[in-house]
């Protein structure tokens, strides 16, 4: 499969680089919690995916060497902004976050469902907020910032990290796993005994951040270059060469 596609810019000022890069590298938020952005390699052991690309990328055209400050949580990947760990990262755009954190338009669209036993009652969405009923989600996550609000009469169950979402809904008995559809379907093969209702319940916008810190000169570079990455192909190109299914780039008006 080919590379994803690099379309030329006028290299930034001296300015902007060190907006980005004050330390001399590009340090780059990397949430392994969520396979459609970044997996681990196999072969390897080295992160891959499309949140690598496009920190690979941004580096390129800074002219600076790439940092990856991997962790395992949405949560982690926010608190490594917040702490002046990492000059960007990758996260959903959400309100409570943008007070730390500047965010670019939507590169690419996630959907979130809900897993439950296969013989519970619960049949869809309507159902899941209901006093009593057990909502298992990732600490930290979109979701959990989303259910946060939206959920009223539902118990929320936080877990440290996404992908122990399903293991601690099977553990603790509880009644729903709310998360990454392509996470939740992976986990639910492996346990057997589950099924995913059949619509979403939220629609994660994923966008690049930077530290609101850094000015708006740094905001705007980054968010021109997360719209050039999708006109361009890059980030289509690079879901595909990282084998993600069923997540969408995002268009002008998402």
């Amino acid at each position: 499969m080919t590379e994803p596609a690099q379309a030329q810019t006028a290299a930034p000022d001296a300015a902007i680089v060190k907006s980005f890069a004050p330390a001399g590298a590009l340090r780059a938020s990397i949430n392994l919690g969520n396979p459609v952005l970044a997996n681990t390699d196999a072969k390897t052991g080295e992160a891959i995916g499309v949140s690598v690309d496009l920190s690979r990328e941004l580096a390129r055209r800074l002219g600076v060497p790439l940092q990856l400050v991997v962790v395992k949580s949405a949560g982690n990947s926010v608190e490594n902004i917040e702490q002046g760990k990492a000059d960007i990262g990758f996260f959903a755009i959400d309100p409570k976050r943008a007070r730390e954190i500047s965010f670019t338009r939507p590169y690419v669209l996630i959907e979130g469902f809900y897993a439950v036993r296969r013989d519970s009652p619960i049949t869809g969405n309507d159902q899941v907020d209901r006093a009593g009923t057990t909502v298992a989600v990732g600490l930290g996550s979109a979701y959990d910032l989303f259910l946060s609000r939206e959920l009223k009469q539902a118990s929320i169950v936080r877990v440290p990290t996404s992908p122990a979402v399903v293991q601690a809904f099977i553990d603790q008995k509880l009644d729903v796993a709310a998360g990454v559809k392509q996470q939740l379907e992976h986990d639910a093969q492996k346990a057997g005994g589950l099924r995913i209702l059949g619509e979403r319940f939220m629609v994660i916008r994923q966008a690049m951040g930077v530290p609101t810190s850094r000015g708006e000169q740094a905001a705007a570079y980054l968010a021109a270059f997360v719209e050039e990455m999708k006109a361009s192909g890059f980030v289509a190109a690079s879901l595909a060469r990282n084998g993600i299914e069923g997540a969408n780039v995002a268009g002008l008006n998402d």
